[in-house]
C-alpha cells in the first residue's frame, strides 16, 4: 500500500508552501506528491493569494526534489491542447529524471473556466478520449517516425512527436465514478485507475468494472494499479483529531464516515478495508498545508504498519 500526498492548492497556497510540503513528504519517504489542477477556489475558502498552475509547479518541484514522484490528480483536459500537454509533461519528466505521472480528466468546474476565459465545451468526454490517444500516441511514436491523428476534435499531421519523456512510459491515471465509459478509457489508456472520495463498497464496484473492461480490451486485470483518494485527518487523541478537523472546516464524524480520520489505529483499520477490496495506493488529501506535523504523524504511526 503506497501512501501519496495529494494537495488542493486552489484553496490557497503559494509555490513556497507546496515546495515545503513536497520536500517534507520526500524526507518522510512518502511515495509521491500530487496536486489538483484548478484555477478557482471552492467552498468558503478565499483562495488567497491566488491559483498556481499545476505543471509550472511540478516543473519547479522537479528541480527541487530528488526521489519523490510528482503528478496531477487530475489535469483538466479543457485547460490544454493535447499536443502542448504532451510536450509539457515530457519536459517535466526529463527535468525530474523520470519521476512524473499524468492524471488526465475531462474537466468539470464550469465556474473556473468562466472566471479565466477558458472555453468549456459541452462534449468533454469525447475530447478526453482523443486527448488520451494523442498524448500517449505522441510519446509512443519512435524517434525518427511521425505521428498523425485525425479525430473529431483534434487533428495532428506529420508531427515529429518530440520531446520524449525520460521514462519509457509515463504512468497515466484515469479515474472517476462512471459505470461504462470511464472503465473503458482506463482499460485502453491507463496504467492506474483512481476513484476519488468513494466508499469501500463503491470502490469495490468500480474496481470490478475496470477489471472487466481491461479483460475485455485484452489486457490483464492486474496490469493496472487501483487507488483511492481520500481526505486525511489523523490525531494521537480525540482532541488532536478535532483540532485538525476544525482547521479544515469539517466534522469529525463526517470525516470518519467518508475519509481516513481518527487515531492511527482507526485509520489503519479503514485503509485495510479499502485494501481488502483491491486498493493498492492511497492519495491522502491534505487540506491544511501548513500542518507538516500531520505528515510526520502519518509517516511515523501509520505508514510503518502498512503491508
Amino acid at each position: 500500500m503506497d501512501l501519496r500526498v495529494f494537495t488542493e492548492p486552489q484553496q490557497g497556497a503559494t509555490y513556497e508552501t507546496l515546495l515545503r510540503v513536497a520536500q517534507t513528504a520526500e524526507e518522510l519517504n512518502y511515495d509521491a506528491f500530487f496536486r489538483s489542477d484548478h484555477y478557482l477556489h471552492m467552498g468558503s475558502a478565499d483562495g488567497l493569494p491566488g491559483p498556481t498552475d499545476a505543471w509550472t509547479t511540478l516543473a519547479g518541484l522537479a528541480r527541487e526534489t530528488k526521489r519523490i514522484r510528482l503528478g496531477t490528480l487530475m489535469t483538466a483536459g479543457t485547460f490544454r491542447l493535447p499536443g502542448v500537454l504532451a510536450i509539457q509533461v515530457a519536459q517535466v519528466d526529463q527535468m525530474s529524471g523520470g519521476r512524473v505521472e499524468l492524471g488526465l480528466g475531462s474537466g468539470w468546474y464550469a465556474e473556473e473556466h468562466t472566471a479565466y476565459g477558458i472555453p468549456f465545451p459541452k462534449e468533454k468526454f469525447g475530447r478526453l478520449e482523443e486527448q488520451l490517444a494523442v498524448v500517449t500516441g505522441l510519446w509512443e511514436t519512435p524517434v525518427g517516425q511521425r505521428f498523425n491523428f485525425d479525430g473529431t476534435y483534434y487533428q495532428l499531421k506529420d508531427s515529429p512527436a518530440l520531446p520524449k519523456p525520460a521514462q519509457s512510459r509515463v504512468p497515466v491515471l484515469v479515474g472517476g465514478h462512471g459505470a461504462k465509459k470511464t472503465p473503458a478509457l482506463a482499460a485502453r489508456f491507463a496504467t492506474e485507475f483512481n476513484i476519488p472520495f468513494a466508499s469501500v463498497a463503491d470502490s469495490e464496484t468500480q474496481f470490478k468494472r475496470v477489471e472487466a473492461a481491461a479483460v475485455e480490451y485484452g489486457r490483464a486485470a492486474d496490469s493496472l494499479v487501483y487507488s483511492n483518494a481520500l481526505v486525511i485527518c489523523v490525531g494521537r487523541d480525540d482532541a488532536e483529531v478535532k483540532r485538525r478537523a476544525d482547521a479544515i472546516g469539517r466534522d469529525v464524524d463526517e470525516l470518519k464516515a467518508n475519509g481516513l480520520a481518527g487515531s492511527p489505529a482507526e485509520v489503519l483499520e479503514r485503509i485495510a478495508a479499502y485494501e481488502a477490496v483491491g486498493s493498492q495506493r492511497m492519495y491522502l488529501q491534505m487540506l491544511d498545508l501548513d500542518d507538516l506535523e500531520h505528515l510526520e504523524l502519518i509517516a511515523s504511526e501509520v505508514a510503518p504498519h502498512l503491508s
